[in-house]
């Protein structure tokens, strides 16, 4: 009996082992984590791709810019604004009371060119557009809409993907601008309000501040556009099962923007601040 056992558990059926089970299912979640990435890259290397071909329509693409630009112009200024008086609120009460008003408008400004604008227009546009391009590829698919355009030669990359992808890409930078100077402006005013004269307010600015921390928060804009359109439309993509999935497929994209915006702030911050430092 025990050498039948062995001989059973030794073929190509063999059971596994308790250690083997653990270490099968410790590495799904890898396994998960590997085909998303991977999944990504090739959307986006797709997308290039058809871009630099000149196969995307530069009126999808203009549609695309409008709808994913313009129409989240209003969140990302009202949530820059309160950031920007909360912000320089604080800072102002710590000026005050060490009596050094002179680094208000540095420090404001600073916070925002480099990581204030980007992360919170970021989180900000991730929000609004990686939800809606979710929910609208996932209803195409869903409805078999994507089914369709394969059916009749058309690539969903080159007509669905590419035009959003790139279109993020350069949306989110322009909005990042607009949120670093309502946020500056808002800090401008309110530091005011507070007792710091406008002079020191714009002096600070001049003195401290320089041309690459507007740089650095441009790059980061530039990722996080990439990584909103690129995540969505593959989540949208992957829709399943009806309505439910649609819901799945929205509430995924913005969760997963939105951890991406943070983990790479994180990694890009030290990339650019070594360069810099070097």
């Amino acid at each position: 009996m025990t050498d039948q056992a062995t001989e059973q558990n030794t073929g190509p059926h063999r059971l596994a082992t308790p250690k083997e089970k653990v270490v099968r299912k410790s590495g799904s979640p890898l396994y998960s984590a590997f085909t998303f990435v991977g999944e990504c890259c090739s959307l986006f290397g797709e997308s290039m791709v058809a871009f630099f071909q000149g196969k995307v329509s530069f009126a999808d693409l203009l549609n695309q810019m409008a709808a994913v630009g313009a129409d989240s112009v209003g969140i990302v200024v009202l949530i820059s604004f309160a950031t920007g008086a909360v912000f320089s609120f604080y800072i102002t009460t710590i000026s005050l009371v060490v009596g050094f008003t002179g680094f208000v408008g540095s420090g404001v400004t600073y916070a925002f060119l480099n990581e204030l604008g980007p992360v919170l227009g970021g989180v900000a546009y991730a929000s609004r557009v990686a939800s809606s391009v979710a929910a609208e590829i996932g209803s195409m698919v869903v409805t078999e809409q994507v089914e369709a355009l394969r059916s009749m030669a058309i690539s969903p990359i080159r007509y669905l993907v590419a035009p959003r992808v790139i279109a993020c890409a350069v949306t989110m930078p322009l909005l990042v601008v607009v949120a670093d100077f309502i946020g500056v402006s808002a800090g401008y005013f309110f530091s005011g309000f507070s007792g710091v004269a406008h002079g020191d307010y714009i002096n600070s600015i001049y003195s401290f501040i320089k041309p690459g921390d507007l740089t650095t928060g441009l790059v980061k804009s530039i990722w996080f556009g990439i990584v909103v359109g690129v995540v969505s439309c593959r989540q949208g993509l992957k829709t399943s099962r009806g309505a439910t999935g649609v819901g799945k497929a929205t509430t995924s994209s913005v969760v997963i923007c939105v951890v991406l915006i943070f983990v790479s702030d994180l990694v890009l911050t030290h990339i650019i601040t070594g360069a810099h430092t070097t």
